[in-house]
């Protein structure tokens, strides 16, 4: 797994790890972790399957979990970020190893499963279905234009693909990610508990955190803290991102 450790002034707070969610990278989370970079060591993360780290056959919540504590394992415990897929790995490890974990900040996601396995499949299989002789992002977009309506989605998307290779290649393993899909939206038994400090931060705009997921958050992570960003939907880093650095620093500070 790739990981990039950013620091500005002398670290006054514990290291922070913040993990990305899926089809995203550490890229996703730059401009944020180098403001925050100001006070502590911020370590950015492009998990198993995307980005630059390696690729494997399998896109389980324990194989994440393994991975980020690879990371972890030199330094004191951490306070730790994660979104989407990247906060249920970030939840799995807090709670198959907690010593590794100062505090969590959970980004719009619960510990529960996601109906939404067949809109993931639609965007793999239109990444899948691109033709990568595409010379220009512009290209590209129109190639996804079709299968993936939304713009703002398609520029996400479009991140991971890598133009400066010849020819441009996806920097995601979209057959894995598509054989575990299931896996990937669930979620797993998974016994005990974190008794630690965790912030489940959602947007207010969002469906992923509901009222009816509190027993299971609850039920894992006794001492979980809720908050809500206005306005925000499931991107809520990147729709409010003052808002979403403003509440990162009063949790973890």
């Amino acid at each position: 797994m790739l990981n990039t450790p950013l620091t500005g002034a002398p670290p006054a707070l514990p290291p922070l790890l913040s993990v990305h969610g899926l089809f995203g990278s550490a890229r996703n989370w730059r401009a944020l972790a180098t403001r925050v970079a100001d006070s502590r060591l911020v370590i950015t993360v492009d998990m198993r399957n995307h980005g630059e780290s390696p690729w494997y056959p399998t896109h389980s919540y324990p194989d994440l979990a393994a991975d980020l504590a690879e990371i972890a394992a030199p330094y004191p415990p951490l306070d730790v970020l994660g979104h989407s897929m990247g906060g249920k790995a970030a939840m799995m490890l807090a709670l198959t190893r907690p010593g590794h974990i100062n505090r969590l900040l959970i980004a719009d996601i619960a510990p529960v499963p996601y109906s939404h396995q067949q809109s993931q499949l639609t965007l793999i299989t239109a990444m899948q279905a691109l033709d990568l002789s595409a010379t220009s992002r512009r290209i590209a977009d129109d190639g996804l234009a079709t299968s993936v309506p939304d713009p703002a989605v398609r520029a996400f998307l479009l991140q991971s693909l890598d133009f400066k290779s010849t020819p441009p290649r996806w920097r995601l393993n979209l057959e894995t990610l598509g054989r575990e899909i299931a896996l990937i939206t669930g979620w797993p038994d998974v016994a005990g508990h974190f008794p630690g400090h965790v912030l489940f931060l959602s947007g207010a705009l969002s469906d992923y955190i509901l009222p009816d997921h509190r027993a299971a958050i609850k039920a894992l992570f006794p001492a979980a803290r809720f908050a809500e960003l206005p306005g925000a939907g499931h991107w809520l880093h990147a729709e409010k991102p003052h808002e979403f650095e403003a509440t990162l620093r009063a949790w973890f500070g």
